[in-house]
């Protein structure tokens, strides 16, 4: 999120931005993504994006009137509007709608859970998931962001980088964000995890954000300079996760990724 909380308590100081209430109005809806309970007031809000109350609820009235925010009492949450927005933004990607028809038809992947993912900084965004039967329901979902040592496409996505670039974003004594026992805490052990995932050429995480949860996942090759760089993965329960099922479950991810990346090939 934009943090605009140094800015100062004018409306005219502390941005750069050519559209200042565009950037306002972004940082309203990052704010609200980012709460733990979806639900923030006017004071919170006024706070988040460093301008006083008057003018947030101005924001936050031009906002309501476009469905993006809805009110609930003397809080606000995210509106409906934006899973319009969210759906057609998918449903002009190539990729999400290829990467539905393979799962489909795929004879491993048809039958498990199965996300494509965006990286964005630090962390991946989930932009689709496939489920297969039963479904692995206690990973992410469409939206959801997770930050990249925690998961498979992350560790996938950012072994592609460059040497120098990993090592700035990740030193040694990095301390790692940790939700389970299993979870790197270093930059150090990361930075071992991604040679072996550039040797191999796929990503496996062994319960490093679930309990009872491992993922394996690729990258997808990248359409130009400017493509956005997007990750495939499987999820699978450990009690029933063998070797030979996860072979079987990167041939088909490495199908897919090739088939995402080189639509002609």
């Amino acid at each position: 999120m934009a943090d605009s909380r140094n800015s100062g308590p004018s409306d005219n100081q502390g941005t750069t931005s050519p559209a200042p209430a565009v950037t306002r109005a972004a940082a309203v809806l990052d704010a609200l993504a980012s709460s733990a309970t979806g639900r923030l007031t006017l004071s919170d809000l006024s706070r988040e994006v460093g301008i006083p109350k008057s003018s947030t609820s101005n924001l936050l009235l031009a906002l309501e009137e476009a469905r993006l925010i809805s009110r609930q009492g003397s809080e606000f949450t995210l509106g409906r509007k934006l899973v319009e927005l969210g759906a057609a933004y998918l449903g002009r990607l190539d990729e999400v709608q290829e990467f539905y028809r393979y799962c489909e038809q795929a004879p491993v992947l048809s039958g498990e859970t199965v996300r494509i993912a965006m990286l964005d900084g630090l962390n991946v965004i989930y932009l689709a998931r496939y489920e297969g039967h039963p479904a692995v329901r206690l990973t992410s979902n469409i939206g959801d962001k997770m930050p990249v040592s925690l998961c498979a496409v992350g560790k996938a996505l950012i072994a592609r980088l460059h040497d120098h670039d990993i090592e700035e974003l990740f030193p040694d004594d990095a301390e790692l964000p940790v939700l389970t026992p299993k979870s790197l805490r270093t930059g150090a052990e990361f930075k071992a995890q991604l040679r072996t995932i550039r040797e191999q050429g796929y990503a496996f995480e062994d319960e490093e954000s679930t309990t009872g949860v491992v993922c394996l996942a690729v990258a997808v090759p990248t359409r130009g300079a400017h493509g956005p760089s997007l990750g495939l993965s499987v999820t699978a329960l450990k009690a029933t996760y063998t070797p030979e099922q996860g072979a079987q479950m990167v041939k088909e991810l490495q199908e897919l990724a090739h088939s995402l990346g080189n639509p002609m090939g």
